[in-house]
């Protein structure tokens, strides 16, 4: 199982971003897939996930900002990132968690066992 995460670098403050996760050796219609991020010496945060079925969920400080979306035909899982602001900073991942999660479950980095490499996201002020 591979997730490579892709699509961050440089932006103004104010401006967007979208990072991509391309999957191989899992379906992402098979799996709940995940974002989180990190910044320096803070710890992973959940910012979105997208269930099996389809529904989204959202941690409330990003919501209206950021959206998750996923195309079937490219087995990959995107972020849309808007109004980007300084504290967006982080590296961004993706994982997948098995199984059918409820979906407070899908907040919590331990129900994810496939996880990509990270992309690094500066937002400038």
């Amino acid at each position: 199982v591979q997730l490579q995460a892709s699509g961050g670098g440089l932006v103004q403050a104010g401006g967007s971003l979208r990072l991509s996760c391309a999957a191989s050796g899992l379906t992402i219609g098979d799996y709940a897939m995940g974002w989180f991020r990190q910044a320096p010496g803070k710890e992973r945060e959940f910012i979105s996930a997208i269930r099996r079925g389809g529904t989204t969920t959202y941690a409330n400080s990003l919501k209206g900002r950021f959206t998750i979306s996923r195309d079937h035909a490219k087995n990959a899982v995107y972020l849309q990132m808007n109004k980007m602001k300084f504290e967006d900073t982080a590296v961004y991942y993706c994982a997948a968690a098995p199984g059918s999660l409820i979906m407070s479950a899908l907040w919590s980095a331990r129900y994810y066992n496939s996880w990509g490499q990270g992309t690094l996201v500066t937002v400038s002020s």
